[in-house]
């Protein structure tokens, strides 16, 4: 698949992982997980790499690593959240980041822009400035023209293969979220539950889908809700269409039951949490080949 142009930094931008031949209309996508920072962009920050992976997805690739052996393709970005952030709209971006003046098509006021966290985020996930100095406006076009670009044309092209093959397709967009709620968030300093499930509100996915997830969830013992504070992003609200038969779903799993948040390192709890979700994968693969698949 053509990713050109490309970013020298991450060279690929992306990653599929895929099945020789996919079997379901199921697709994973991993947008936050890439652990690489070189350091060009470290040297335009203000924080040391630890702090910057607070906006990291940290090893969600890894959890949902078995979709491939179970015939399901994996997507996911090679390049940190930190430094773009492909579950936006195309340019989110706060002015007071730059240097000059920004195009009118840019998206100055969304919600996402002003808890800092455009396309290009202003700050980590705790609040922290990222950035020394102002950034140009040809350096935010060049980082979407070359990791936004290619990676939203890779989904697409994988929607449109799946909905060519079974005339149906579920993508499920896997993220993680802090254990506590952050400065800027609808439930700052309160402690989360186990996974949220974000499908708008019901507009991005069939309610039966989200209804098989959430069971799976609970019949593991895991605290879940829906849409709170997570409905879905960009990708959520984008790609899912039921009315299509694309149907979207953004699941967020507490970081506590996999990692340590401070030092990012796995713990115990990951290789359970692991095998938990290639069981999840594993039910939703029976479900896409029963009636109860929409």
């Amino acid at each position: 698949m053509d990713t050109q142009p490309t970013d020298p930094l991450f060279d690929p931008a992306f990653a599929i992982l895929a099945p020789p031949t996919q079997l379901w209309p199921i697709l994973f996508t991993s947008p936050h997980s890439g652990r690489h920072y070189p350091p060009s962009f470290l040297s335009q920050s203000a924080l040391d790499p630890q702090t910057l992976r607070r906006s990291e997805d940290s090893y969600v690739d890894e959890l949902f690593v078995g979709a491939p052996a179970k015939g399901a393709p994996l997507l996911q970005a090679l390049f940190p959240r930190a430094y773009l952030d492909v579950n936006r709209e195309q340019y989110e971006l706060d002015p007071a980041m730059f240097d000059g003046p920004l195009p009118d098509f840019v998206q100055r006021d969304s919600p996402r822009v002003i808890a800092g966290l455009g396309t290009i985020a202003r700050q980590v996930a705790s609040g922290a400035e990222i950035y020394r100095h102002k950034l140009s406006f040809a350096e935010a076009e060049r980082r979407i023209e070359t990791l936004y670009r290619p990676y939203h044309r890779a989904l697409e092209q994988l929607v449109s293969v799946t909905l060519a093959r079974f005339s149906r397709c579920l993508l499920l967009d896997c993220h993680s979220m802090p254990s506590i709620g952050g400065p800027d968030d609808s439930d700052s300093g309160f402690e989360r539950v186990d996974f949220v499930l974000g499908d708008c509100f019901g507009r991005s996915c069939a309610a039966s889908l989200t209804d098989a997830v959430e069971q799976f969830l609970l019949e593991h013992g895991y605290r879940v809700v829906r849409n709170s504070p997570y409905a879905g992003g960009f990708t959520t609200r984008h790609y899912g269409n039921p009315a299509g038969a694309v149907h979207a779903m953004q699941i967020e799993i507490n970081r506590r039951l996999y990692m340590n948040e401070s030092n990012h390192r796995r713990h115990a709890g990951f290789a359970r949490l692991q095998k938990q979700m290639t069981q999840l994968i594993e039910r939703l693969t029976t479900l896409s080949g029963s009636r109860g698949f929409p």
